[in-house]
């Protein structure tokens, strides 16, 4: 019998070894739906800007969760120093008290949503911890940015808690793999986790026999990819070192499901055509890691699928102005934009988000449309809700998640368990496609954030 690992090299998904290739069944009412939007944004838990939703398992429900232990399980008096990681070397925030009671605490009582404040360590083994097996309560402890991983929003002033109030938010929504945008960005489009066969050893990550990290890296011991690597070929390759390009993967991709069907599909980025076109000024933020696609080997440079596909923001506010979005379309927002803590802030990241929810609300094809504006991951930050159990690669933490469409429940708080990969079940649902691997053939639809 071929190995996992010679089956993944071969474009076998490890996890679609055992999953139905059967085309999924679309729900009565679906083929209502011509166009499905996914707005990808950065690295915020469910309780870090939704915790205070009404209706929702938010906040007053967290109990012990939010009870941070230290390593040997004791409750920590108070929380350890929130650490501003900006700062070489890390210090504590300069307008966070001294000595914050054990819990989660308002970030919006110190600092405006408009103020750009530190990232904080979201990676594959320190997630796992963090989770401490369903106890929430080893965030603080195994952050890189201790206390400050417990700081939450009151998000009523958002833009996006409006569309939520008008539409549906999901409050059982996680990210479908542990650690951080890298391997979800992955996730969202193949339901997988990409290969790395014969890694050098000295990005190999050492784990002890429970599979509890001994010391990390990006790659398992067994040859998987799971944190932070580059494309080959992109605007950082000759800045990258030569063992964090992950080889080209050939594993099957939703995209690649639609094109046999003849489906049209498009990824849009904001920032791609200067990024691709060798055009990024030094120091433009743009995450070229965050371009799922760029991954797998039919989509790397001169590949006419890569031109076909792959579009600028400007492409996408033209398309959306025109009505000549595709059946199936991802928009990633750029760095500055995103939301992701350290180059973006939650006010402007917010603003954009929904300036593009009403554009779409007005273009020619809104009235056949549906929006799934979702995280890519946590961002390190706390929830208080326990991930269910898939396989050893997620789901990962809560994330926000809200449906705007003509079709969705109209001021709904959608309970059903969700994950990433619920994503690509809809689309698959819709479309009468295969299933990618055993995740996203088991996982719930978003089907019930709609009524037809």
């Amino acid at each position: 019998m071929r190995s996992l690992m010679a089956l993944a090299l071969a474009g076998v998904s490890t996890l679609a070894t055992m999953a139905p290739t059967q085309a999924q069944q679309a729900p009565a009412g679906l083929s209502k739906i011509e166009t499905i939007v996914v707005l990808y944004m950065e690295n915020r838990s469910f309780d870090h800007l939704f915790g205070t939703f009404p209706g929702a398992n938010g906040l007053a429900n967290a109990g012990d969760a939010a009870i941070q232990v230290d390593e040997t399980g004791k409750p920590y008096a108070t929380l350890p120093a929130p650490l501003d990681l900006r700062k070489k070397p890390p210090v504590p925030y300069e307008k966070l008290p001294a000595a914050i009671p054990n819990g989660y605490f308002r970030l919006d009582e110190h600092y405006k949503l408009s103020d750009q404040l530190g990232s904080l360590v979201h990676a594959f083994y320190q997630q796992q911890d963090q989770i401490n097996g369903g106890k929430m309560n080893r965030f603080a402890l195994t952050s890189d940015a201790k206390g400050y991983t417990m700081g939450v929003y009151d998000g009523s002033s958002l833009k996006m808690w409006e569309y939520a109030k008008k539409y549906t938010l999901a409050d059982n929504f996680f990210h479908a793999a542990f650690g951080g945008s890298f391997l979800n960005h992955l996730w969202l489009v193949c339901a997988c986790t990409p290969v790395y066969p014969n890694a050098p050893a000295n990005i190999v990550a050492k784990v002890d026999a429970q599979g509890r990290m001994i010391e990390d890296g990006f790659v398992t011991p067994d040859g998987y990819g799971v944190n932070t690597m580059e494309p080959v070929g992109g605007p950082f390759a000759a800045d990258t070192k030569k063992e964090r390009l992950l080889p080209v993967q050939t594993m099957t991709t939703i995209g690649d499901r639609l094109s046999e069907k003849g489906i049209d599909w498009r990824w849009y980025s904001g920032g791609w055509n200067e990024a691709d076109g060798g055009t990024l000024k030094p120091g433009t933020p743009f995450s070229y890691h965050h371009q799922a696609f760029a991954f797998f080997d039919r989509f790397q440079k001169g590949k006419p699928d890569r031109a076909k596909h792959i579009k600028d923001l400007e492409d996408f506010l033209v398309d959306i102005d025109k009505g000549t979005l595709p059946p199936v379309v991802f928009y990633k927002p750029r760095a500055g934009i995103n939301q992701h803590p350290s180059n973006s802030n939650v006010l402007d990241s917010d603003a954009h988000t929904a300036d593009l929810i009403a554009r779409l609300e007005k273009s020619p094809q809104w009235g056949k449309m549906a929006v799934i504006v979702t995280y890519d991951e946590n961002g390190g930050f706390w929830d208080h809700v326990a991930p269910p159990k898939r396989d050893r690669w997620g789901p990962g933490t809560r994330v926000p998640t809200i449906v705007a469409s003509p079709f969705a429940r109209k001021g709904y708080v959608d309970h059903t368990q969700y994950d990433t990969t619920s994503v690509l079940k809809l689309i698959e649902e819709r479309h009468g496609l295969a299933p990618l691997t055993d995740a996203d053939a088991k996982a719930n639809s978003l089907t019930a954030a709609f009524e037809f």
